[in-house]
């Protein structure tokens, strides 16, 4: 049985999810695809990004297959936001609580805006991380939308 914040905030929910288990940690879209059995298509991609000047934070999200352009996600952000750029592992530790590549676009701070590429929106099912670098989730694309709040936008730069 896998305990996380993630789980724990689906389960409170009611949604469906399948745990996929990995063989050992996985921390890239590549591994976690190969180990869960899943298309990159359906992996999402959570992208923590920074403001550096008013350390404020947006989670970005695309589908496996997809890079992210920062610069984008900027202009559908409330509010005036300046230049972005990657967290850093630590940011990323302190504010999600979780490794670097470990990072599901749920139980984040209030304060922390998140925006997913349309495409997720097309996906019927979705794979994120449970937080556990051992595990990851299967679940409904239009559930994990509805629980991250997220806004929807083209802010997917190219297809890999």
């Amino acid at each position: 049985m896998l305990n996380t914040k993630i789980t724990n905030l689906l389960d409170k929910h009611g949604v469906h999810y399948t745990i996929l288990p990995h063989s050992e940690p996985v921390f890239t879209v590549e591994t976690a695809a190969a180990q869960r059995g899943v298309v990159k298509e359906e992996m999402v991609k959570s992208i923590l990004l920074r403001e550096k000047k008013k350390h404020r934070y947006v989670m970005a999200c695309v589908t496996g297959e997809s890079r992210l352009d920062p610069q984008v996600v900027r202009g559908y952000l409330p509010g005036e936001w300046k230049r972005l750029s990657f967290a850093s592992a630590e940011e990323i530790r302190e504010l999600t609580g979780y490794t670097q590549g470990a990072v599901a676009p749920l139980c984040l701070p209030e304060d922390v805006p998140v925006i997913f590429d349309e495409a997720i929106a097309l996906c019927k099912k979705v794979n994120i991380s449970s937080g556990d670098p051992m595990a990851g989730l299967e679940l409904g694309a239009s559930d994990l939308i509805k629980l991250s709040g997220a806004i929807l936008a083209p802010i997917a730069a190219l297809r890999e």
